[in-house]
C-alpha cells in the first residue's frame, strides 16, 4: 500500500476532535439524531454546533450512533469515531463526500477546499455498506463498522 500524505494523518485527526467540540456544547445537540449532519465551527476556543442538511458544503461531521446509557464507547472498527458524552453519547464521523477534497481549517477543524490545496486529502470512494479496507486498493481506508462505511482517501495535491 502506498503512503498517503500527512495531510490525510492531520485532516482524519482534526475531525476526531469533533467530539471534544460536541462535548463543550452542552445542550444545544441534545435534538440531533443518528443520521444527522452539523458544522461544529469555533474549534476548540469558543464551539457553535449548527444543525445542518447532509448535502450542505459546510457540514463537516455526522451522527454516526447515540450511544445508550449502559454503553460506554463507540463500535470498534478501523478507524475511532470522535464522541460527545454528556446526556447522551454521540459518536461522530466524518461527513465526506466522494470526489471532494479537504484540508485543515483553523474555525472547524476540517473544511472543503479546492484540491490543489496543499497537503489536501480527496475523497476517491465513499463505499457505503462496506467496511472494507483493501476495497480502496492503494488509496488509504478510513473504516467506520456503524453505520458500515468505508472511505478511501488520496492526496488531493497530487499532480498527474
Amino acid at each position: 500500500m502506498k503512503k498517503v500524505g500527512l495531510g490525510i494523518a492531520v485532516v482524519l485527526a482534526l475531525v476526531l476532535l469533533g467530539g471534544f467540540v460536541l462535548n463543550q456544547l452542552g445542550g444545544v445537540a441534545r435534538t440531533a439524531q443518528v443520521g444527522d449532519c452539523a458544522r461544529i465551527s469555533g474549534a476548540l476556543d469558543n464551539p457553535k454546533y449548527q444543525a445542518l442538511d447532509c448535502g450542505s458544503e459546510q457540514a463537516n461531521v455526522k451522527i454516526a450512533k447515540i450511544l445508550q446509557w449502559n454503553e460506554n464507547k463507540c463500535p470498534d472498527g478501523g478507524m475511532d469515531y470522535s464522541t460527545y458524552t454528556g446526556d447522551s453519547t454521540f459518536c461522530l464521523m466524518p461527513n465526506f463526500v466522494e470526489g471532494a477534497c479537504y484540508g485543515q481549517n483553523p474555525d472547524t477543524g476540517i473544511a472543503k477546499v479546492d484540491c490543489t490545496t496543499k497537503d489536501s486529502v480527496k475523497v476517491a470512494k465513499v463505499l457505503a455498506g462496506k467496511t472494507d479496507g483493501a476495497a480502496c486498493g492503494d488509496s488509504r481506508a478510513a473504516v467506520f463498522p456503524e453505520p458500515a462505511v468505508t472511505f478511501c482517501l488520496e492526496r488531493g495535491d497530487r499532480r498527474p
